[in-house]
């Protein structure tokens, strides 16, 4: 899901009467009033909107249109300041409707908003994919659950159940359980479980799957090129094991599956939405799209143009992410949608039939809410998960606990949209906490390419006589993080990596850390390794998962 709505993908393609494979309009949709159009079908169009909105307060505009028949929201990052405030905001949002659907895209890993200021004190899928007790991950997901369901939040946009088994996925990464299927499908019913037991309700994503990808659908259209028995084999089984632990809500994926559909990514096709998932898979309940202001189809059909598409295909909500979430957008799609019923683009039955999934949603994710008692009260689940996450290489006990304050330097790549630029992550600052005088400095590749000698004066020589951490992310993703980490090795080869994202390949150096995601609960788990503080070294080392 993306975070910023691009303004200038506010166009839309004329969609001609039976292009997007609906069936005609009916006569009460051709003889529609103007009256009509600003009324009922106007509710019809807004309940099937879930838009963002900006402030830690429930603008008027959000709450008028909740009186006007919009049944859902999602919340980020920006409406979130503390848990008291965030419980504040939803009780006000359900003053207008107690069977209002709040959601949250909390994946409780990399990507975080409930503690998006912070880092997730919960480490990601991968790192609960590489411990693979299924019981762990039930618990960690019921934690997140019991907070998100204190907070008044009653659909939670994950978990993703993507096997990423394309290495170089720029977008999933460490939000995969893993590569394997059938560990992700074990880990996808246990999160799900978990997380519905206190009262939250999942929404699996993203489908048909995103993990053989190699682009990221914030910015183009990815394709996922596999055969329809491929798919069937290696992708589709972790939705199965979803539905059969009683996942209500499915999250559509911005992406080209030809052998299912050549022409339209599957948010917008009804061969994917409707023949795949509804009859093929028996689903039964939510369709919700993903961000719909993603690049993947709003930059060919604008967002307006692929709202009335999505629906249209058999989606039930469409997504409106985005930091410039606003009134505007939400009028422009609900226009769009009523329009699109008037000139005979899109059923109105369609619409009718996705309001009505919703409103049934709504209904049963209240009770699921109302069935479980609010239980803020978490525990430290998460900080346990990541350590027992934690793989290391090389000759540990020669080498850590350090007893000296080291020198860290941590490699930042560039993140995807999915991942809050405002979140923290790293090994550094917990391990000043636990060795005092541990000094450290964050490297971007732009500060390399203007300055040659920025390693030797900002990495090496502050390392001199003193150990030193080089903290990377997805290094094999990135070709100048695989040079910078090359070069600090040869000339410090008893230098220590922590690789904070998708293991990859073997590093230089001395001892290699994988935390398997980069989580402030990872980080914890890393700086106590390396500073024996609390926790001794694992007795048992491992090849990275």
């Amino acid at each position: 899901m993306t975070r910023q709505i691009g303004v200038g993908h506010r166009w839309s393609i004329p969609i001609a009467p039976g292009a997007i494979g609906v069936s005609a309009p009916s006569r009460k949709a051709q003889s529609m009033s103007s009256s009509n159009h600003s009324s009922e079908l106007r509710r019809l169009a807004l309940s099937v909107l879930q838009p963002g909105f900006e402030g830690t307060e429930a603008p008027d505009w959000v709450l008028r249109a909740i009186g006007e028949g919009l049944g859902s929201v999602v919340l980020f990052a920006r409406n979130i300041a503390t848990p008291e405030q965030v419980a504040r905001l939803t009780a006000r949002l359900r003053a207008e409707n107690p069977e209002l659907v709040i959601a949250i895209d909390e994946e409780a890993g990399d990507v975080t908003r409930i503690e998006s200021w912070t880092g997730s004190t919960r480490p990601g899928n991968f790192a609960l994919g590489a411990v693979d007790d299924v019981e762990l991950t039930e618990s960690v997901a019921r934690d997140l659950g019991r907070e998100l369901h204190a907070a008044g939040v009653s659909l939670d946009y994950a978990p993703s159940v993507d096997v990423n088994s394309n290495p170089d996925n720029p977008v999933i990464g460490v939000r995969s359980f893993g590569t394997g299927t059938e560990l992700v499908s074990r880990h996808a019913a246990a999160w799900i479980r978990g997380l519905q037991s206190a009262g939250v309700a999942a929404c699996a994503k993203h489908f048909p799957g995103h993990g053989d990808t190699a682009v990221d659908s914030h910015h183009g259209l990815p394709r996922y090129e596999a055969d329809a028995e491929e798919i069937a084999a290696r992708a589709l089984p972790p939705f199965r094991a979803a539905l059969q632990a009683g996942v209500r809500a499915v999250m559509s994926a911005h992406l080209l599956v030809p052998a299912y559909d050549r022409d339209l990514p599957a948010t917008l096709s009804s061969s994917v939405l409707e023949e795949l998932l509804r009859k093929e898979l028996g689903f039964d309940g939510l369709i919700v799209t993903d961000g719909i202001e993603m690049g993947a189809v709003a930059d060919r059909y604008g967002i307006d143009g692929a709202t009335v598409r999505a629906i249209a295909a058999g989606a039930d909500a469409i997504c409106v992410g985005g930091e410039s979430a606003d009134q505007g957008t939400t009028e422009l799609l609900a226009e769009a949608l009523a329009a699109a019923v008037v000139r005979g683009d899109l059923a109105e039955e369609r619409l009718a039939e996705a309001a009505g999934r919703l409103r049934a949603f709504a209904a049963w994710s209240t009770g699921l809410g109302r069935s479980v008692p609010v239980d803020p009260v978490g525990g430290d689940i998460g900080f346990t998960a990541a350590r027992r996450a934690v793989r290391l290489t090389g000759p540990v006990h020669d080498v850590l606990p350090l007893t000296t304050a080291p020198h860290v330097v941590e490699l930042v790549p560039a993140t995807n949209l999915a991942i809050g630029k405002e979140t923290p992550w790293g090994v550094a600052v917990p391990l000043r906490e636990r060795l005092p005088g541990t000094t450290f400095v964050r490297v971007h590749q732009r500060q390399l390419a203007a300055d040659a000698g920025f390693l030797d004066a900002h990495a090496l020589a502050p390392a001199s006589g003193r150990p030193l951490v080089v903290v990377v992310r997805d290094a094999s993703r990135h070709a100048w993080m695989e040079r910078a980490l090359g070069t600090l090795a040869t000339a410090r080869p008893d230098a220590i990596v922590v690789e904070m994202g998708l293991p990859g390949a073997p590093h230089p150096g001395a001892v290699r850390i994988d935390t398997c995601g980069a989580t402030a609960a990872s980080g914890v788990a890393a700086a106590e390794i390396l500073a024996g503080a609390g926790h001794t070294v694992p007795a048992r080392t491992a090849e990275p998962v």
